[in-house]
C-alpha cells in the first residue's frame, strides 16, 4: 500500500512541477521551539515516502530528540567545512547540493549570516541560488528576522536582532506557513527543556520569553501570513475592482535613521498592494559627490542597498526643485502614493514663504497624488 502524503506535502509537490524555477516553501513561527524545523523535516519526510528525491542541505537540531530521530530517516548532504579564525567550522555546502541536484533540499534557518570565505554572504542567497538552478526548496525563519519589522521586533523584545531577511525573500515564497503555539505551550516546552539546555531557561524566561513579548511576535507572524496569502490572492486572482495602488514613490533625504524607517514602512505598503514601488532620492548642488560629507554618503549608499533588497526600483535625480523633482517622478510612474518622513517644522521654517512641504502639497494636490507621511523618531529641526 501507497503511503498517505498529507494535503500541504501535496500542494507543494503540485507547485514543484509546474515551474522550472525551484518553489520556495517558508515555515514561519514567532520564536525558537515553536516546532518549524520539525514540520519541515515531517513534511521532508513525507515526500520522500512518496518517492520524491529530498535531501537534507542544512538542519539545526540543537538536540532536540524528535528532530534528531527525523533527520535520522533521510539522506543528507554532508556540509562543507571551513576554517576560520583558527576553528574549523561547517557550512551548508551549495556546490554539492546543485552537482547532486535534488528535487527538494530541506534548509533551515533561512537568516543566518555564513561564515567568511563562503560561498555567498547569506543562507538565503544560497537559497536563491538553488532556487536558479531548478532545486525546490523548504525552509524555516522567525518572524523577528524579517528585515521590515526588525525595527518593531527590537522596540518589543529590548534585542536587536542581526540576522535578516529581506521581505523580498519571504514575498517571493509560493507557500509560507505559520508555525503556532499557544504562549503557555511554548513556555511549557522551554520550562521542560525542549528549546534549550536546562542551564539557559532562567535566563529565556527573564529576557525573550516572557509572555507579553511572545503575545506580540505571535500577533506579528500572523499577521504576516495573512498579508502573505493577499499577496498570493492578488498575483493570482486578479479582481478589476479590487483597490490597488499602481505605483509607491518613497522620497528619502540623507538622513539615515528617518530613511531606513521610509523604507522599511514603504516596503509593506507595496506588499499589501502589491504596487510598483521606487524610492527616490534627489541630489541638490549642495549634495554632489564632490562635496557631501564621506560619512553621510555612505549611510545614503546603505540606504539604497536596503531599499534594493526590500524590491524596490532605487532612482536618483539631480535637481535644486526637490519637491517639483518628486512630484514629477511620481506623475511620471503614475503613482497614486508618495511617502515623505514627517517634518518637525521650526517657527522660521514656518514663516519662509517656499519651503518643501508647502511646495509639494501644492503640487500632489494638482495631481491628485496622496502624500503619507511616517513619523521621524529623532528631533531634528528643519
Amino acid at each position: 500500500m501507497e503511503p498517505q502524503i498529507s494535503i500541504s506535502a501535496e500542494r507543494f509537490l503540485n507547485l514543484i512541477r509546474s515551474s522550472k524555477r525551484g518553489k520556495l516553501k517558508i515555515y514561519i513561527g514567532m520564536a525558537a521551539g515553536v516546532g518549524k524545523t520539525y514540520r519541515m523535516l515531517l513534511e521532508g519526510k513525507e515526500l520522500s515516502d512518496s518517492k520524491v528525491d529530498v535531501v537534507v542541505g542544512y538542519i539545526e537540531t540543537h538536540g532536540r530528540k524528535e528532530t534528531e530521530k527525523l533527520v535520522a530517516g533521510l539522506p543528507i548532504i554532508e556540509r562543507k567545512k571551513l576554517f576560520y579564525k583558527g576553528k574549523q567550522l561547517e557550512e551548508m555546502d551549495v556546490d554539492s547540493i546543485l552537482l547532486q541536484k535534488p528535487v527538494v533540499v530541506l534548509v533551515d534557518e533561512l537568516a543566518h549570516t555564513n561564515i567568511p570565505g563562503s560561498k555567498n554572504e547569506k543562507r538565503w542567497q544560497d537559497v536563491n541560488e538553488l532556487m536558479e538552478a531548478g532545486i525546490n526548496v523548504i525552509s524555516t525563519v522567525n518572524i523577528q528576522h524579517i528585515e521590515s519589522i526588525n525595527e518593531q521586533v527590537e522596540k518589543i523584545t529590548g534585542i536587536r536582532i542581526t540576522e535578516r531577511v529581506p521581505d523580498s525573500v519571504i514575498h517571493s515564497a509560493d507557500e509560507v506557513v505559520n508555525v503556532d503555539l499557544t504562549i503557555e505551550e511554548l513556555i511549557d516546552r522551554l520550562k521542560e527543556g525542549k528549546i534549550y539546555d536546562m542551564k539557559k531557561v532562567p535566563i529565556a524566561l527573564q529576557n525573550f520569553f516572557q509572555k507579553d513579548k511572545l503575545l506580540q511576535l505571535r500577533d506579528l507572524a500572523l499577521k504576516e501570513v495573512s498579508r502573505q496569502v493577499e499577496r498570493k490572492i492578488m498575483r493570482e486572482i486578479p479582481l478589476p475592482s479590487r483597490e490597488r495602488l499602481n505605483a509607491i514613490v518613497t522620497a528619502i533625504s540623507t538622513n539615515n535613521t528617518s530613511g531606513k524607517k521610509l523604507i522599511r514602512r514603504s516596503s509593506r505598503l507595496a506588499a499589501i498592494y502589491n504596487s510598483k514601488w521606487f524610492v527616490v532620492y534627489v541630489q541638490t548642488d549642495k549634495e554632489k559627490a564632490d562635496t557631501i560629507d564621506p560619512k553621510v554618503q555612505r549611510y545614503l549608499l546603505n540606504n539604497f542597498k536596503l531599499a534594493a533588497e526590500l524590491g524596490a526600483e532605487v532612482v536618483e535625480l539631480s535637481s535644486n526643485e526637490i519637491a517639483k523633482s518628486i512630484v514629477e517622478f511620481a506623475k511620471e510612474k503614475e503613482a497614486a502614493l508618495i511617502v515623505i518622513g514627517k517634518p518637525i517644522f521650526s517657527i522660521l521654517y514656518r514663516l519662509k514663504p517656499k519651503n518643501f512641504f508647502r511646495e509639494l502639497s501644492y503640487l500632489t494636490s494638482k495631481e491628485n497624488i496622496d502624500i503619507l507621511m511616517v513619523s521621524a523618531d529623532e528631533n531634528i529641526k528643519k
